[in-house]
């Protein structure tokens, strides 16, 4: 209980503030209406109309809530209103993306830490590409393979892949090293190739890095499609309802839809660390 304690106190003063901001922010609305009734709305007038307006500057968090509960269980989970359907559509080309750049990481990573070459030619071609704002290749992306007839899944994974192959990069170039001369200079006087070194001491040492950077990639990914759903007018993905929410001026969808990306990217988040858990135990690393 004494573990729950100070993160209950937080999310209390959250919604305190969240509250508090959701009742200033809508208020201009509510004294707008009352000037054009000519009538003086009392402070308990103002609390009831700013808490349950349609359309608010800020929803408060009952209707967020709301709001996402009906996404998530008021129709069916195939119907185009679903927050599970659009869920689905992000989940996968997000779930795509992610495999690519990960798995483009770790190969970069591994070519990094063996050849000079590309340590010097590859790695610093990574770090620039991360200075260039994903809003500005998004757009890009989506438009040259457009002209190419390629849609749908495919752009949105790309640019989800380019979000996410640099922290596991990164992370995996630092693993890849982290063995001290001592441990690399014995397995040379057993004459170990360099392919037996990396997977017998490179690799095995590198997964907590590994893993370490694979969350950071996974809720990367999750982004890198939601801003790829944006400029392409998708009709579908959260990225979608986050549009169409912005367009029609309907901002208990847009939080809805924002609190449903951010517990899918828990959730792919958590699962990651299960899986860090079960291999790093199945190592011996942990208990």
């Amino acid at each position: 209980m004494r573990s729950l304690l100070p993160i209950l106190t937080v999310l209390a003063a959250i919604l305190v503030i969240w509250y508090g901001a959701a009742m200033k922010l809508n208020a201009a609305w509510t004294y707008d209406q009352a000037a054009r009734a000519g009538t003086d709305p009392t402070f308990v007038d103002v609390i009831n109309d700013t808490m349950a307006q349609e359309r608010p500057v800020l929803p408060p968090p009952h209707q967020v809530a709301k709001g996402l509960w009906d996404g998530l269980t008021a129709q069916a989970i195939t119907s185009k209103r679903s927050l599970v359907w659009h869920g689905w559509v992000t989940l996968s080309a997000t779930m795509l993306g992610f495999a690519v750049g990960a798995g483009l990481g770790i190969v970069l990573a591994i070519g990094i830490v063996h050849n000079r070459a590309m340590d010097l030619s590859v790695m610093p071609w990574a770090i620039a590409s991360q200075t260039v704002p994903i809003l500005a290749i998004a757009p890009m992306v989506i438009v040259v393979l457009a002209s190419l007839n390629i849609t749908g899944i495919v752009p949105k994974a790309i640019i989800s892949a380019y979000l996410s192959f640099f922290p596991v990069l990164v992370g995996m170039v630092k693993g890849l090293r982290s063995p001290d001369a001592m441990q690399l200079d014995l397995l040379h006087t057993y004459n170990a190739s360099g392919a037996k070194t990396l997977w017998k001491l490179r690799l095995p040492s590198s997964m907590p890095y590994l893993f370490a950077s694979l969350k950071v990639a996974i809720a990367a990914s999750l982004v890198g499609t939601i801003v790829g759903e944006l400029p392409a007018g998708a009709t579908a993905g959260l990225g979608a309802r986050l549009l169409s929410g912005s367009y029609y001026g309907q901002t208990v969808q847009i939080w809805s839809a924002l609190f449903a990306a951010a517990g899918l990217a828990a959730g792919l988040v958590i699962i990651v660390s299960i899986i860090e858990r079960l291999v790093l135990r199945r190592m011996g690393a942990v208990q």
